[in-house]
């Protein structure tokens, strides 16, 4: 008989099971229940309870938070009987099968003597990984038993409290990401950052807490107009905010280098339709588009390009009231149970468990490599770096001198690290090493790496560290520090002509000025200062051309001895023979054939006219901007005209290279008849049989009627009016048309 206690502790597991599981073995849980309770009934937990309750913990995780079936359930309950009892594999095989005495054996720790903590790690790893490549519920399981010791960890000295939350860093989160297990990855990673930097995750948790309510106030005014809209359109959802996980909070504002109240992401929206039609989440995001303004270039669409691990969503961040940007994920219910459970939602529907998965089966194919015991060529410590740079297959992770993980983007150098410390370690660094070994700053770092700055107080960036760096950080940082440096050096090149002039008694008028940079051959007064201040040219030298005020003006004045000046980031200038707007126009004008668009001569500038958007496969033309080099418009621009009258020499020819990789921004108005299923039909047309990336989607109804327009990218031309043909295609709808069309 069971006592009050653990009969209320079963009651409530069997309830979790009806609540999540559907079908399953009542007799097989309670037997697994009883049989775990009787192997524990002495022994105790850390905390001082009795050691009954981890296992009833672990299959409570494993049946509410990573549901798969009843045996993983039973497993769950019965996976320290082996280790920590006296009962055996044969035991736990004789009473429940095979099945679950398999999961249990993969989910129990190895014993006995090793060199090293590390190499027992190792071992333990190539158990659990290779089991779960037998069966996916040994990880689950691993999964639970982690979750709740994560929770009593409390009761643990320090250094292994530190130990386990690195490990749980390291290890067992990124794998939960891995296998597209997100709730249960972000638990990892906020319980073990909780006990690597207690101040940093007390602070950031005060925080959180503080803000709960004007959060959820926030939040409820957000979401009011979008639940009304999808009222009207008769659909079935759930709408919800929550505030991010505290440890993505703490890595936004490290990598930000942002304070927690300059975070302006700290919560996020989630529309879950109840639908079966994906479809359903582009017109979803239509209706949320239409009454907040989105950001286009957040917008990213995991439907048609699912992630690895199986994620689908819709992102989108959107300007929400009082100015404030809301992330918003938008998704089907079938949709979040794979993002929230990953895995275990993933093989819940196949009718036999097993890893056969292409992607999985790479992998593991990769985990029995590692782990195959007849190499003896790796230490344990080379296995778990392997087993880490595997893991952190997205993003890399490299490590300090005292073992501080950073997370960096894929490509990234020592400089890109540099600056993720500190924007002075960035500005003073001369050199790194990495893994002990010097290495050229433009290294591209891999995960696992162990890197080291080098700095120097007397030292300065390159300008040139900018074509090479890859972190949003890096390149704002150099870019800052120049623009600074730019503006000093200019102001103090200023200082000295208005010192030099006022000594001299004196002034020019801005005629004088302009005929002074002619002669100069300087694109302004900015570069002139410039070259005060850098000393390629002296106030005297400048006294010498303009005391004469009648020679200025008329130009005699031609100075033999002024320096080179400043080289033009468009085009190297050839001194003394022209200005450099004639210059650039000569180059362009002197290629032999028709200029590709995107830099066959070299030193020329391109972009793309914002007022025609041309794509490739339309005829093209050039116009050289002063400021801007080459914009490249359709041939059709209404602008053009404007622009070959005001300087018919400044349009020049140009043409599409071979071969264009890129994509271009496009718009697409499209008007019809505003019935139900037309925005689905439309947004199926481009995503689906189109392959479209669509960046934003905006209807408006009028009556009967519908107009709308749609962002989108596109390859080149062709692909434009194959798409826009489908799209007129559509039943009721009236008209297709690109924006300036």
């Amino acid at each position: 008989m069971l006592s009050t206690l653990y009969k209320k502790k079963l009651d409530d597991l069997l309830s979790l099971c009806r609540k999540n599981l559907g079908e399953f073995n009542e007799k097989l849980i309670t037997d697994a229940f009883k049989f775990s309770l009787n192997a524990h009934k002495l022994d105790k937990r850390a905390s001082g309870e009795p050691f009954i309750i981890h296992p009833y913990e672990v299959a409570s995780i494993v049946a509410k938070e990573i549901p798969l079936d009843d045996i993983t359930v039973a497993a769950a309950l019965l996976h320290d009987v082996v280790e920590d009892t006296k009962f055996t594999y044969e035991d736990v095989k004789a009473e429940f099968g095979e099945t679950i005495a398999d999961i249990v054996d993969g989910a129990t720790k190895i014993e006995g003597m090793f060199e090293n903590y590390e190499a027992k790690q190792v071992e333990n790893y190539r158990k659990m990984l290779l089991s779960m490549s037998n069966d996916i519920r040994v990880i689950l399981v691993k999964f639970a038993d982690r979750l709740h010791n994560l929770k009593t960890l409390e009761y643990l000295n320090p250094e292994r409290q530190v130990r386990m939350a690195r490990e749980t860093m390291e290890i067992y989160a990124p794998l939960a990401h891995r296998l597209g297990l997100s709730q249960v990855k972000s638990e990892f990673e906020d319980m073990a950052f909780k006990y690597l930097d207690r101040q940093f995750y007390k602070d950031i948790s005060k925080k959180v807490i503080a803000k709960k309510r004007e959060r959820e106030n926030y939040v409820n005014k957000f979401i009011q107009p979008i639940k009304a809209e999808l009222d009207k359109e008769g659909f079935k959802y759930e709408v919800s905010g929550r505030a991010k996980h505290l440890y993505s909070i703490a890595k936004k504002m490290i990598s930000r280098g942002k304070s927690f109240e300059e975070i302006y992401d700290l919560f996020a929206v989630r529309i879950i339709l109840d639908t079966q039609e994906r479809n359903d989440c582009f017109t979803a995001y239509g209706i949320a588009s239409e009454i907040y303004i989105p950001v286009p270039e957040r917008f990213k669409d995991y439907i048609s390009l699912p992630k690895q691990n199986g994620y689908q969503s819709i992102h989108t961040t959107l300007i929400g009231p009082e100015g404030k940007m809301v992330e918003v994920q938008i998704r089907t219910r079938d949709m979040h149970e794979v993002a929230e459970k990953g895995v275990a939602a993933h093989w819940k529907y196949k009718e036999n468990i097993s890893t056969n998965d292409r992607q999985m089966e790479d992998w593991i194919t990769w985990i029995r490599e590692l782990f195959d015991t007849s190499s003896k060529e790796s230490t344990p410590k080379q296995i778990m770096e392997g087993l880490k740079l595997n893991l952190y297959q997205d993003e890399i992770y490299v490590f300090t001198p005292k073992g501080d993980l950073k997370i960096l983007p894929v490509n990234s150098t020592p400089v890109d690290f540099a600056f993720d410390i500190h924007s002075e370690v960035g500005y003073k660094c001369i050199g790194a090493k990495v893994n002990g070994k010097i290495v050229p700053l433009d290294s591209r770092l891999k995960s696992g790496d162990q890197v080291e700055v080098i700095t120097s107080k007397i030292k300065k960036p390159h300008q040139d560290w900018e074509k090479f760096v890859v972190t949003h950080k890096a390149k704002s940082d150099i870019h800052k520090y120049f623009n600074n440096e730019r503006r000093l050096k200019i102001e103090e090149g200023r200082e000295q002509w208005l010192k030099k002039l006022k000594k001299m008694k004196l002034s020019l008028s801005e005629d004088e000025m302009i005929k002074l940079l002619q002669r100069l051959k300087f694109e302004s007064l900015q570069h002139m200062y410039l070259s005060l201040a850098e000393g390629r040219l002296t106030t005297d030298e400048l006294y010498e051309l303009v005391k004469d005020r009648n020679k200025l003006i008329s130009g005699e004045i031609v100075s033999p001895w002024v320096k080179p000046v400043e080289k033009s980031t468009a085009l190297k200038i050839k001194e003394n023979e022209q200005t450099l707007f004639e210059t650039y126009i000569k180059t362009a004008r002197g290629a032999k054939n028709k200029i590709i668009a995107g830099g066959d001569v070299k030193d020329l500038l391109f972009s793309y006219a914002n007022c025609c958007n041309p794509i490739p496969g339309e005829d093209i033309i050039g116009f050289i901007s002063k400021t801007e080099g080459i914009k490249i418009h359709k041939k059709s621009c209404k602008n053009l005209s404007n622009l070959f009258l005001s300087d018919p020499q400044r349009i020049i020819d140009v043409q599409w290279p071979e071969e264009v990789e890129d994509e271009f921004f496009v718009g697409i108005k499209i008007s019809g008849e505003d019935r139900p299923g037309m925005l689905n039909e439309i947004t199926n047309v481009i995503s689906v049989y189109s392959n479209t990336n669509i960046k934003s989607v905006s209807i408006a109804s009028k009556g009967s009627l519908f107009d709308g327009t749609v962002i989108l990218m596109v390859k080149n031309i062709t692909h434009l009016n194959e798409l826009i043909e489908k799209i007129k295609n559509i039943e009721g709808v009236f008209e297709v048309k690109r924006f300036e069309e």
